[in-house]
């Protein structure tokens, strides 16, 4: 009875007319968009009305919450399901948006919490997925990816990967794939692309992918999303492997969406 509630609210949902007003916020913000064909954007537009239903939003930080701040990363979060068959993100409960840089509170231990290393001092922070219900974001961060992606980074993207990898619950870099053929070279490009990261970064070199992916596998796998749909042409000329076995996961081929690009307004 539930699933039947929630698969009737959801497809009223995307039977609603989108708000104009709407759409020009992402037009304007998420420079993706103009690179859709007619019905990639109808559908990421039906899948931004329900992800907007179903989120508890909140701003924080001072920052009025406005529905161009929910919209644009409504837009950039449900255009990585585009092709994947999915639950809207089932495991994210709350969106919670910063208006810059901010600086978590310092963990305490508890009373009854034995400690076993020195406590890691808070550092500042641009977005945060938790492993279960809430993704942290800041605007300033926000809006200047979406509108950029020649820079290659995108908040929204990076934690929304975050939060595919963590389906199977594990943040290990591997997102649940149900094909053994296509998870096993996921495995083998993936391991192999992060260790020569890790390597290149190791050493002080300049690499395409940017060094923070060499953290740890799931950093890698965010990082790397982030190029795919930003910078798919560079990706494919550095690492092909890698953009293949993105693009076997997510069903996209954003290399050949690219002569769509349409303008962006600051």
């Amino acid at each position: 009875m539930f699933h039947w509630l929630r698969d009737r609210r959801r497809a009223e949902a995307r039977k609603r007319p989108f708000p104009s007003e709407w759409e020009a916020f992402v037009r304007s913000n998420v420079a993706h968009y103009c690179m859709l064909d007619n019905s990639e954007r109808a559908e990421l537009l039906s899948m931004i009305q329900v992800f907007l239903e179903e989120k508890h939003w909140e701003g924080c930080g001072g920052l009025q919450l406005t529905n161009e701040i929910r919209v644009t990363i409504a837009a950039q979060a449900c255009l990585l399901l585009l092709g994947l068959p999915h639950d809207y993100y089932r495991d994210v409960e709350s969106i919670l948006v910063y208006p810059s840089t901010v600086v978590p509170p310092e963990h305490r231990p508890g009373e009854f919490e034995r400690v076993v290393g020195p406590v890691e001092p808070a550092v500042p922070i641009l977005g945060q997925a938790v492993n279960w219900g809430t993704v942290i974001l800041v605007w300033d961060a926000v809006v200047h990816g979406a509108r950029h992606p020649e820079l290659g980074h995108n908040l929204v993207y990076h934690e929304f990967a975050h939060k595919l990898d963590m389906l199977d619950g594990a943040a290990d870099g591997t997102p649940p794939i149900a094909d053994r053929d296509q998870l096993a070279e996921w495995v083998a490009v993936c391991s192999r692309e992060f260790m020569r990261l890790r390597h290149l970064a190791g050493e002080g070199h300049k690499t395409f992918l940017d060094a923070y992916g060499a953290k740890n596998e799931a950093e890698f796998f965010a990082v790397a999303t982030e190029e795919f749909f930003d910078r798919p042409l560079d990706l494919q000329k550095h690492a092909p492997d890698l953009y293949h076995v993105l693009s076997a996961y997510y069903r996209q081929d954003p290399a050949k969406r690219v002569t769509r690009a349409c303008p962006i307004k600051e």
